[in-house]
């Protein structure tokens, strides 16, 4: 269905939003950096499976080895990849020199690398969530390529 008033006041609030958060980040980048690196719900699914997260790329390959017994919960499911896109850009930002969080301007969290490419880390853990694809160590394994 198409709205065009719904439309341009959806659009507005993503890009207030967007200029919110990209505020916040320029702010408090550490703080930031903190608060995206919580994914309390992932890091419970993993504590259940018996491993700690330690936001190494070690820990990407075991998260990549759990069964996903996650997929039963549709609902959980979205949530549970935003977490794991979170984790994900953890371990990107703490461990490859020069990535960094951005804010696109709907207000969607991405890494930008040093080479000034972005990664959607996030639709990269809902897919992984979702299907196991791409693996969260294959998307590491990309990014440290730059």
């Amino acid at each position: 269905m198409n709205i065009p008033f719904l439309d341009n006041w959806l659009n507005r609030h993503e890009t207030e939003r967007g200029a919110g958060l990209a505020a916040a980040l320029a702010d408090d980048p550490d703080g930031i950096t903190e608060l995206f690196s919580e994914c309390e719900m992932l890091r419970v699914q993993a504590r259940v499976a018996g491993l700690e997260l330690d936001e190494s790329t070690a820990s990407l390959e075991a998260l990549d080895q759990l069964m996903p017994r996650w997929r039963r919960d549709p609902e959980a499911v979205p949530w549970l990849g935003n977490d794991a896109g979170f984790y994900l850009g953890t371990v990107i930002v703490r461990s490859i020199p020069g990535a960094a969080w951005q804010v696109w301007p709907n207000g969607q969290p991405v890494i930008r690398l040093a080479s000034g490419r972005e990664l959607n880390v996030i639709e990269s853990g809902v897919s992984w969530a979702m299907t196991g694809s791409p693996e969260l160590s294959q998307a590491y394994a990309e990014a440290s390529e730059g």
